[in-house]
C-alpha cells in the first residue's frame, strides 16, 4: 500500500533512495500554492503498541496525528504558503508566529527514521510538507538573524532561541538522510545569522544582569552548540564558550534556582531550563552546565516535597513567578517534559531522586504496550516537539536503588533539624526542619504578581504534604485575607528572623495591615496574627480520601465536599497519627473542596476558612 505520494511504504533512505526522493520534489521555493499533496492517514487499527521500542513509545501519539498536522499546512495562499496552521502548537496560531513552525522537527523525524511502525519514512508528501514549512519558517527571519513570535516586527528571544534548537536538529536529520541539500544550505545560513544575533554580548534583548528568561537563552545556546558541531565556525565557537560563562554568572540565583522574570519558576526551571541545559551539555561538554545542574539539584532538595507513600512530589509553588506546576508523579512515562534531565544523572547523582527509576519506567512502558485500546490522538496545543527531541541521546535514568539512595539524601529527609535561609535581591526563602515538621516560607519582594508571599508549605515525614499555598489566585493561600478578598500574601511581606531552637520569625505587609509571628518547634507550628481589621484565616489543606477530618464539635468533613461548624479547631486523622489544628476561641469555620486534585486524583485541596475580628492564634500540632 502506498501512503500519499510516497515512493514506497518502506523508507528509501539509502543513498539511491534518498536521491530518488529528492528528485521527486521540486527545488525549494518552486512549489506553488495549491500544490501540496495530502498525507494519507494511518491504516485502520494501527499503530500497534507492541511494535514500538520502549524508549520510542513517545512517538506513538505524534504518529497518529501526523497526517492531520501535515494536512493543516497552508498550501493555497501564496503569502502564507507553508504556515503550519491548525493550532497544533503555540499561540497565537498566526503566520508571523515563528514558534508554530517548530514542529518541522517532528515532520523531519518521521520522514527520516525508518521503523516497522512508521509508514511515513521516505514519504514524498511528507517531504513536500516539510519543505514548505521550512520555507515559511526561514522566510520569517529578520535581517539581523532574529525571528518573531507575537507580532511580525518583533525580534523575539524565545522564537530565536528555540529556532536554533529545532532547526539545527532538523538540519542534522536531513543531512544524515541526504535530503533537501539546497534547503539545508539555507538552514545553515539562517543558523549562522541567528547565532550572530544571540551570542552577541551587547544584545540587551538576550543578555541582562541577571538574565530575565534563562530558559530561552539556554535553548539558543543548545541549538548553537549543535549548529557549530555541524558547521564549525571558530569565531562563533569562541563566543559560545563566553556565553556559557555568562549564563553561569547571570542565569542562576545564588539561592540555586534559574532566573525567570527575576525569580524562580518550578515549571520553567525543571521542565524547560534543565532539559535545555542537558541538551547543551551533551553537544558542548561545557563544565559550567554540570556545575549549574548540581546547584539546582540542591535547590530542588528543599522545594520538592516527597510523599512518604512514594507516589510523587509536591512543589513549593508559592514563589513561582510564571506558572503553577503543583506536583510530579514518582514515575513519569513519555512523552514528558523532564526526560532529558536524566542526562545529568551520572554527573549529578543527587538529581536521580527526582527522575523516574529505570525499573519503574520499564514497568509503566510495559503496561502501555499491553494496553489494547487505540493510541489516542494528540490534543491541539497539548503537543511539543521537545518531547520528541529528548530521545536523541539515549537514556540515563537512575536505577531504583540509586534513586532511593538519592531520595534518602534529600536534606529534609536526611536531617530532622536544620534552618536554611537563602536570599536573592530582596527575596527570602526560608526552610525550617524540626522533628516531625518541615515548614517553608517565601518573604520579601515579589518579582511578579504571580508569586505569593507568606507561609508556603507544611510537610511531615509520615503524613507527607499537609498544606500547599498556591501562587495563581487569591483563594488557595495560607494567608490572612482582609475584607474584599485581599490576602496579605498578594503583596510583599517583610521578614524578621529571630532564630532559636524553636525557630521564630515575623512578617508583615508593607502597610502594616497584617503582622504575623510564627514559631516552629518539635512537631509544632504556632501562627499568631494581628490585623488592623476583621479578617479570615485561610489554609489550603491537602487531604486524602482515606483521611478523617473532624471539627472540634464533632462535625465530620466529607472528602470532596464541604462542612461548617462553630468550633475551636479541627483534627486531621491520617495513617497512624493526627494533625491537631486549633485557634482558641470558637469561630464559625468552613472547609470546602477545591477543584485541584493531585497525583492520580488521590489527593485534593480543601480550603479551611476561619473568620475572626482581627486577632487569632493558630497552633498546628503534628501528633505522630
Amino acid at each position: 500500500m502506498k501512503y500519499g505520494t510516497s515512493l514506497s511504504r518502506r523508507a528509501l533512505l539509502t543513498a539511491a533512495g534518498a536521491a530518488g526522493l529528492a528528485a521527486a520534489l521540486p527545488a525549494p521555493g518552486a512549489l506553488a500554492a495549491g500544490s501540496l499533496p495530502n498525507l494519507a492517514p494511518l491504516p485502520a487499527d494501527t499503530p500497534h503498541r507492541r511494535a514500538f521500542a520502549a524508549e520510542e513509545q513517545r512517538f506513538a501519539p505524534y504518529l497518529v496525528s501526523l497526517a492531520k498536522m501535515v494536512n493543516d499546512i497552508e498550501g493555497n495562499n501564496p503569502s502564507t504558503f507553508g504556515f503550519m496552521g491548525g493550532g497544533w502548537w503555540r499561540t497565537p496560531s498566526a503566520p508571523y508566529n515563528t514558534r508554530v513552525q517548530e514542529h518541522v522537527y517532528t515532520l523531519a523525524w518521521f520522514l527520516t527514521k525508518p521503523r516497522s511502525w512508521n509508514p511515513y519514512a521516505g514519504d514524498a508528501a511528507l517531504l513536500a510538507g516539510l519543505d514548505a514549512a521550512l520555507g515559511h519558517y526561514l522566510s520569517l527571519q529578520h535581517s539581523d538573524g532574529s525571528w518573531s513570535e507575537y507580532s511580525a516586527g518583533e525580534h523575539s528571544l524565545p522564537a530565536t532561541g528555540f529556532a536554533l534548537g529545532y532547526l539545527s536538529k532538523t538540519h542534522v536529520l536531513l543531512k544524515d538522510a541526504n535530503l533537501l541539500p539546497a534547503r539545508r544550505t539555507q538552514i545553515a545560513q539562517a543558523l549562522h545569522s541567528a547565532m550572530t544575533w544571540l551570542l552577541n554580548p551587547s544584545n540587551g534583548g538576550v543578555w541582562q544582569t541577571p538574565i530575565t528568561f534563562a530558559n530561552q537563552v539556554t535553548a539558543g545556546l543548545a541549538g548553537s552548540a549543535l549548529a557549530l558541531r555541524t558547521n564549525p565556525d571558530a569565531g562563533l565557537s569562541s563566543q559560545l564558550n563566553s556565553a556559557f560563562a555568562r549564563l553561569a554568572d547571570n542565569g542562576q540565583s545564588p539561592a540555586g534556582f534559574f532566573y525567570e522574570k527575576g525569580g524562580t519558576d518550578m515549571n520553567y526551571n525543571f521542565e524547560v531550563m534543565l532539559p535545555e541545559m542537558a541538551d547543551a551539555w551533551r553537544q558542548s561538554n561545557n563544565s559550567h552546565l554540570v556545575t549549574m545542574a548540581g546547584k539546582y539539584t540542591d535547590w530542588l532538595g528543599y522545594n520538592l516535597l516527597r510523599e512518604p507513600d512514594g507516589s510523587g512530589w509536591f512543589s513549593n509553588i508559592a514563589p513561582s513567578t510564571r506558572t503553577s506546576t503543583l506536583a510530579y508523579a514518582n514515575t513519569r512515562p513519555d512523552p514528558e517534559r523532564t526526560a532529558l534531565n536524566a542526562q545529568f544523572v551520572p554527573a549529578v547523582p543527587a538529581l536521580g531522586a527526582f527522575m523516574s527509576a529505570r525499573e519503574d519506567l520499564a514497568a509503566a512502558r510495559g503496561a502501555w504496550a499491553a494496553d489494547t485500546s487505540p493510541v489516542p490522538d494528540l490534543v491541539k496545543q497539548d503537543t511539543s516537539p521537545r518531547s520528541l527531541s529528548h530521545s536523541i541521546y539515549g537514556e540515563r535514568y537512575p536505577t531504583r536503588q540509586a534513586k532511593n539512595a538519592a531520595i534518602a539524601a534529600v536534606p529534609y529527609i536526611a536531617s530532622k533539624n536544620f534552618t536554611e535561609h537563602r536570599t536573592d535581591r530582596g527575596q527570602d526563602f526560608l526552610y525550617i526542619r524540626r522533628p516531625n515538621v518541615y515548614l517553608g516560607a517565601y518573604l520579601g519582594t515579589r518579582p511578579t504578581t504571580f508569586a505569593r508571599t507568606g507561609l508556603a508549605f507544611l510537610w511531615h515525614p509520615v503524613a507527607g504534604t499537609l498544606i500547599q499555598s498556591l501562587n495563581n489566585n487569591n483563594y488557595g493561600l495560607w494567608s490572612t485575607v482582609l475584607p474584599g478578598q485581599i490576602p496579605d500574601s498578594n503583596g510583599p511581606q517583610t521578614g524578621q528572623f529571630f532564630g532559636g531552637k524553636s525557630y521564630a520569625f515575623r512578617f508583615s505587609t508593607s502597610s502594616g495591615s497584617v503582622v504575623t509571628d510564627v514559631t516552629v518547634g518539635n512537631g509544632l507550628v504556632e501562627r499568631s496574627v494581628r490585623a488592623t481589621s476583621s479578617a479570615t484565616e485561610t489554609m489550603p489543606l491537602i487531604l486524602k480520601e482515606s483521611d478523617r477530618v473532624v471539627f472540634s464539635n464533632g462535625t465530620t468533613v466529607p472528602w470532596g465536599g464541604s462542612a461548617s461548624a462553630t468550633a475551636t479547631g479541627i483534627d486531621l486523622h491520617r495513617g497512624p497519627g493526627v494533625v491537631h489544628i486549633r485557634w482558641g476561641e470558637p469561630h464559625a469555620a468552613t472547609i470546602a473542596a477545591a477543584s485541584i486534585k493531585y497525583l492520580g486524583d488521590t489527593r485534593r485541596m480543601h480550603i479551611l476558612k476561619v473568620p475572626h475580628a482581627g486577632t487569632i492564634d493558630v497552633t498546628i500540632r503534628l501528633a505522630y
